[in-house]
C-alpha cells in the first residue's frame, strides 16, 4: 500500500473523519489564513471577529486608516505587518478585478486559483492552498507548519525539502479526494501526538513505520 494512503487510513481509524469549521466566503478565508500566521486558532479567531466587527465590509477595512486596522487584529500578532499587508491585496484585489471578491475563482481551475492568489505579497502556497481546500472546494494540500514537520518525520517527503517544495511534492502522493481528511488529521496527530519538542512516539498509530521512530526508538 502507497504509505500516504496507509497513513491516510490510520489517522482516520484514531481521529475519525475530520470536521472544519464551515467554510468562509473565499476573501474571508484568505483574511483569515493571513491573520493565521505565526499564531494560534484562538488568537486568530479573536483579531477576525474583531475586525467583521469593527468595520462594516472589506471595502472598509482597504479603505481604513492603517493604524485603526493594525490595532483591531493585536490579537493576532504581528499586527503592523499583517495589517497593512491585508490592506495592500485588498487594494490590488480592487484593482485587478474591480471589486472586493475572489468568488470567480470558483470557475477557475485549481492551477489557475493558486497562481492568481500568490501574485500578492504574503500569500504564498500555504495560504493559497488552504483558500482553495476549504473555500473553494477545490483540491490543494496546504502544508503548515505541522504537516511539514510530520511528513519530515515521517519519511513522506525528502528530508531537506522546504515547506513550498513540498506542496506539490505531497499533493502527490495523496489521492485529492483524501486531502481534506489527510491535511486535518495530520494537524491533530501533530499538536497532540507528534509535537515540535517532544513527540509523544508510544502513543502514535503510525510507530512502526516512522523514519523518526525508527532512529530514535524510546
Amino acid at each position: 500500500m502507497n504509505k500516504a494512503i496507509e497513513i491516510h487510513e490510520r489517522l482516520l481509524q484514531k481521529f475519525g473523519e475530520p470536521i472544519w469549521r464551515n467554510p468562509l466566503p473565499p476573501l474571508d478565508e484568505l483574511v483569515s489564513t493571513i491573520l493565521s500566521q505565526s499564531t494560534n486558532d484562538n488568537n486568530r479567531d479573536k483579531a477576525f471577529d474583531a475586525l467583521r466587527a469593527r468595520f462594516p465590509s472589506w471595502e472598509a477595512v482597504r479603505d481604513a486608516n492603517e493604524s485603526e486596522v493594525i490595532a483591531t487584529i493585536r490579537p493576532a500578532g504581528l499586527a503592523n505587518q499583517k495589517g497593512p499587508r491585508i490592506q495592500n491585496i485588498l487594494q490590488r484585489i480592487t484593482e485587478i478585478r474591480g471589486e472586493l471578491s475572489l468568488d470567480f475563482l470558483k470557475d477557475s481551475s485549481p492551477e489557475d486559483a493558486l497562481n492568481w492568489l500568490v501574485q500578492f505579497k504574503g500569500v504564498g502556497p500555504k495560504t493559497a492552498s488552504i483558500v482553495l481546500l476549504f473555500s473553494l472546494g477545490k483540491p490543494a494540500f496546504p502544508v503548515d507548519t505541522h504537516v511539514n514537520r510530520l511528513s519530515g518525520r515521517l519519511g513522506l517527503r525528502p528530508e531537506k525539502m522546504n515547506a513550498v517544495q513540498a506542496h506539490d511534492y505531497l499533493a502527490a502522493q495523496f489521492p485529492p479526494e483524501t486531502y481534506y481528511a489527510a491535511h486535518l488529521n495530520l494537524i491533530r496527530l501533530g499538536r497532540e501526538i507528534c509535537k515540535a519538542r517532544k513527540p509523544l512516539c508510544l502513543k502514535c498509530p503510525l510507530q512502526d513505520i516512522c523514519v523518526y521512530y525508527a532512529e530514535n526508538p524510546e
